[in-house]
């Protein structure tokens, strides 16, 4: 993860939600803070009133978002905004085909890993729609290496043995 993400410009466009340029980006992003806020507890819990969070403005010189001029809890910095918005983005063909070629794993394996057929997997990477659940799973399983050991099947080459009629 880039540790220089700054912030150009940012705006409250809804009750939770920013939209967010980062310095040395052309387009802007929409972050829905609406579960950062719920698990902040009594610290963030003055950004449930919609004015209060209207008030978003760029912290330390671009590397934070705050609603109190910076002077209290009440911000968060750029890198976990960035992560929240990267995470938030739609898992598409590419991402799904780059992350198997990172995981190096079959189509077979990655079918059975998130538990899919090896078709369903396949009209993923041929440009299905990659359902929401799907995204964070393989987010995850890559940011959690452990998931992947705990649930990885690898395949053997060729075809399985038949067995003996019993």
């Amino acid at each position: 993860m880039d540790t220089d993400i700054r912030i150009e410009k940012v705006e409250a466009t809804g009750p939770t939600d920013l939209r967010v340029i980062w310095r040395g980006k052309r387009a802007a992003e929409r972050v829905e803070l609406a579960g950062w806020i719920a698990t902040g507890g009594s610290i963030l819990a003055a950004l449930n009133d919609p004015a209060t969070f209207a008030e978003a403005s760029i912290g330390d010189f671009g590397a934070s978002v705050t609603w109190d001029d910076g002077e209290g809890d009440l911000s968060i910095d750029a890198i976990h905004l960035k992560m929240i918005a990267d995470a938030q983005k739609p898992f598409e063909a590419t991402d799904l085909s780059d992350w198997q070629v990172r995981l190096e794993l079959s189509n077979a394996e990655a079918a059975d890993l998130v538990g899919v057929g090896l078709s369903t997997w396949n009209d993923y990477k041929a440009g299905s729609n990659v359902p929401r659940p799907i995204g964070i799973l393989l987010r995850a399983i890559e940011r959690d290496p452990l998931l992947l050991q705990a649930y990885y099947r690898p395949r053997k080459p060729g075809r399985p043995r038949k067995t003996a009629a019993i």
